[in-house]
């Protein structure tokens, strides 16, 4: 009985070991009141666990400081590998340095690239930027006025509105004639609202079409139009990410949105821990996933004639 009891114990201890050596990632979303941070974010963690790694999940509820605390908290917890939904490499870049001195490999999502970093994922932002202004121009006709809900604090938001402004260079009898600039991510959801309200009243009558930098902004401007009385058709709303409620609204009849150029979020979100399963489980070469600073995946436009597939 004795014999046992110290085989058990030393069982015991073993298990203990490898449980304390399981492999542990930590993912920092930079705002999950955004739901397509929450998205990936959330994502990464549910494949990561899969896996039986240990995952540390933090929100940064849109604060850069308290992002970057994270990001410091995370280093000075040893984790084996960050992954950073929507990150700041810009204003984060002393975290990013920290992590890569720390030999603590990142991996980011929809955050732009960092010298720091293995890598980002996301999709061509200038293709997709493409895709949302030719349609909404498609529906116009290539004419007439439209009004647009911009974030540039955003790396892919940015791009999308710089490759509208130029597609509206190349097409001059499109008019811009308002844009609001998102600025408070916290309070992001007010600062449309109110923004958006004022711009629809100083053109009332004179908007044949919306352009918005992200879904988030969309439903916003899509409950606005719904109150003043806009019928679906009358001013097309065309944007970008994807999403239920995003594919509930194109479907719906009483609502404004037309169309999205729709992000697969939650398989970007494990492609990062696929991707740390090759590079960093498995030592193999950064250039078996991707030999840039990008790992592009592939958007979709979803309209009337596709978003059923998409509500399945």
């Amino acid at each position: 009985m004795r014999i046992l009891k110290s085989v058990l114990l030393a069982a015991g201890m073993i298990i203990a070991g490898h449980s304390a050596q399981a492999f542990e990632v930590g993912i920092i979303g930079f705002q999950f009141s955004s739901e397509t941070h929450a998205r990936v974010a959330n994502a990464a963690a549910a494949a990561a666990k899969a896996k039986g790694w240990g995952v540390t999940l933090l929100n940064s509820e849109g604060a850069l400081p308290k992002h970057a605390e994270q990001f410091d908290a995370l280093i000075a917890k040893k984790v084996d590998a960050i992954i950073i939904a929507m990150g700041k490499p810009v204003e984060a870049d002393a975290q990013f340095k920290a992590a890569k001195d720390a030999k603590i490999p990142v991996v980011t999502v929809q955050s732009g690239s960092s010298p720091h970093a293995l890598f980002d994922i996301q999709t061509n932002e200038y293709k997709v930027g493409a895709d949302a202004a030719l349609y909404l121009l498609g529906q116009l006709g290539y004419q007439g006025n439209i009004v647009t809900a911009r974030f540039d604090l955003n790396v892919a938001s940015r791009i999308r509105g710089r490759i509208l402004d130029a597609v509206l260079a190349e097409n001059q009898a499109v008019k811009e004639l308002g844009k609001f600039s998102m600025a408070r991510t916290q309070s992001w959801r007010d600062d449309v609202r109110a923004g958006m309200q004022a711009l629809l009243l100083q053109n009332q009558g004179k908007i044949n079409g919306i352009w918005a930098s992200f879904d988030g902004q969309a439903y916003i401007i899509d409950d606005l139009l719904q109150a003043q009385g806009v019928k679906k058709g009358q001013i097309p709303l065309v944007s970008v990410d994807g999403g239920k409620e995003t594919y509930a609204r194109i479907a719906d009849p009483a609502s404004t949105f037309t169309a999205t150029v729709a992000i697969p979020f939650e398989a970007m979100g494990k492609q990062a821990v696929d991707a740390i399963q090759t590079i960093v489980v498995e030592k193999k070469p950064k250039e078996t996933v991707t030999s840039g600073p990008y790992l592009f995946t592939e958007a979709v436009l979803v309209d009337k004639t596709n978003v059923q597939q998409f509500l399945k």
